[in-house]
Formats: structure tokens, C-alpha cells, sequence
């Protein structure tokens, strides 16, 4: 079966209004770049930024242009400005391995200096950056959060968890033509935000890395389109 990326008119109008996120008496803002926000605590949340990736590649010898780090941190402060958040928490592999700080360039250390100056920044440990750093801000393992808590790698027990580390897409067949998209994906116990750098993958909530994560009859997709946000129906999701 070929996918196809289905424009943003393949949705209804009723699709297409602003969603909303309800999870845990609280209410988020998903934003089209992949970063949720937080309006009670004036946060906003990104995971997987995977920071120096680019670069990680380079020193295995796979030569790639090394300007994802730049186009990454550039969707922050935009992101930052349209909700006005002041504090960002980043949910744990904003780099793509643990030295990755170490490695980034003059101009990408003043674009987070820019941004530290700004906003509160707490960096929250993921599997490819356990490690705590010095670029500014505050490093932590994860959060509690009031009744929420923030971590990297998603579980099957905590409830009231956000996560990322899966990068999430949901698959669709909507009017005969298939597309696949990054997605927010949550039930009444997890929340699962999707990548937020540009040169991420993505996985289908359907597929065996997110098996008993959720509870299946109660599982909300919010996925990115090209311009627009779109709540997804499960009957839709392959």
C-alpha cells in the first residue's frame, strides 16, 4: 500500500478547528511544530530534539550537512513567542548523543544563550543524553509536576505521565488515500508528545514499540498536518 501525503483539504472543516489536548484535569495547546503548551503553568514541552545529530553522523564518516541543530533551536524562540511561554521543558533527548553539548558550534551556543535569557529551561535526561551538562539551564532526571509527571521514556504504570522518546506518527486511510504524520497521542493515564527536531523520524502508535502502553478504547491522536492540527479518529488509524 503506497502512502500519500494527504492535503489539509482532505479533512473536514470539523477536523479542522484548533484542538485542544484534555489530560488530567488540564488543558493543552498542541502546537503544529510538535511542541505542546502548557497555558495554567505558561510551559511549553518538546522531546527528541536530537540535537547535533547531523554531526553525530559525520564522525561515523556519513558526510550530511550539519545545519539541523540551527533549524531546530530556530523553531523555539517562534514557538515561544506565538504562546508565551516563560519556562520550556525539554523532555529528554535534546541531544542525539551524550557529548553532543560539547560539540555544538559558537552560533548554536548563542542561539540557546539567546533563549536561556528568555525563559526558564529545564533539561530533563533522555537514553541518548543521560548525562547533565553546562549550556545553561537546569538539568533534572524527570518532574513532578503537580499531578503530572514529566519524563523522557514512557511507562506502563504512572499515571499522569508526559513522555516522548517513541517519536510518534499515527498512519491513516481517510477517503481512500493514506498518509502518515507525527502525532500527539494520549489516554487517561499517559501522553505521548511527538519529535520536535527536524531531522527525527517517526513510528506508528500502532506498531509493537507502543504495545500495552495504552489503554486502546480510550486512546485520543492529534496529528500534524502540512498547516493545520487534525483530531483523529481510531477507525482511521492502519
Amino acid at each position: 500500500m503506497s502512502t500519500h501525503d494527504c492535503s489539509d483539504s482532505d479533512m473536514s472543516s470539523d477536523e479542522a478547528e484548533m484542538p485542544l489536548i484534555k489530560f488530567t484535569g488540564e488543558t493543552f495547546t498542541p502546537l503544529l511544530s510538535g511542541a505542546l503548551f502548557w497555558p495554567a503553568e505558561n510551559t511549553l514541552l518538546v522531546a527528541d530534539l536530537h540535537l547535533e545529530k547531523m554531526s553525530s553522523f559525520a564522525m561515523h564518516g556519513q558526510l550530511l550537512p550539519p545545519y539541523d541543530t540551527g533549524a531546530t533551536l530556530a523553531l523555539l524562540p517562534k514557538d515561544i513567542k506565538a504562546s508565551g511561554a516563560n519556562r520550556v521543558i525539554c523532555l529528554g533527548d535534546s541531544f542525539h548523543r551524550d557529548e553532543g553539548p560539547r560539540s555544538l558550534g559558537e552560533q548554536n551556543r548563542q542561539q540557546l544563550n539567546n533563549m536561556i535569557a528568555e525563559v526558564e529551561l529545564l533539561w530533563l535526561s533522555g537514553n541518548h543524553d543521560p548525562s547533565p551538562h553546562h549550556l545553561g539551564g537546569t538539568c533534572v532526571n524527570d518532574i513532578d509536576f503537580g499531578n503530572l509527571f514529566l519524563c523522557h521514556e514512557p511507562d506502563k504504570k504512572t499515571h499522569g505521565q508526559i513522555a516522548g522518546h517513541l517519536h510518534p506518527s499515527a498512519r491513516i486511510r481517510i477517503n481512500g488515500r493514506t498518509t502518515q504524520r507525527p502525532c500527539f497521542v494520549h489516554d487517561e493515564r499517559l501522553l505521548i508528545v511527538p519529535a520536535y527536531g527536524v531531522s527525527t523520524g517517526t513510528l506508528n502508535i500502532l506498531s509493537h514499540p507502543f504495545e500495552g502502553l495504552f489503554d486502546r478504547n480510550k486512546l485520543k491522536v492529534t496529528m500534524l498536518g502540512k498547516k493545520q492540527l487534525y483530531p483523529v479518529a481510531t477507525k482511521y488509524l492502519i
